[in-house]
């Protein structure tokens, strides 16, 4: 697993459109690994990409870094159930953060109340970089994929 972005498949992301993302999303870029992380701000909604919900918890982690970064302190994972059972993963930065949402969706539950993923401690990392590739950096990545 890398220690930076917390995952071992160095090209999983982009997950959905990955041409047009790469593209046209500023990436965080792991300084370990070369992972290329959406960390691009959703205008419509005014969240970034780790603000959604997520299907599982391995797509959840795919973008915790994302959070951890733009925060600059641990995120953790937690796992929300809807009122007809289904489960989802939100990125939140604790507790109280979760509170607050939970008391906005009355028809989500957190029944741990704590994170199922987090990292101990933020780190920064020499090679990060935060940026929009270019079009030959987008070509060699999605052939590496």
């Amino acid at each position: 697993m890398c220690m930076e972005c917390y995952i071992d498949e160095n090209r999983i992301t982009p997950l959905l459109n990955p041409l047009d993302c790469l593209a046209n999303h500023t990436q965080y870029i792991c300084g370990t690994c070369g992972r290329c992380i959406c960390i691009e701000h959703d205008p419509k909604r005014g969240l970034q990409r780790w603000n959604f919900p997520f299907k599982s918890l391995e797509i959840a982690k795919l973008y915790l870094r994302t959070a951890d970064y733009s925060m600059k302190k641990p995120y953790g994972i937690y796992e929300m159930k809807s009122e007809n059972g289904r489960l989802s993963y939100k990125i939140f930065a604790d507790s109280e953060e979760l509170q607050l949402y939970l008391k906005k969706n009355k028809g989500k539950a957190c029944d741990k109340m704590k994170p199922i993923f987090i990292v101990e401690e933020y780190k920064e990392y020499a090679n990060t970089q935060v940026r929009k590739l270019t079009s030959d950096e987008i070509q060699k990545y999605m052939s590496e994929r």
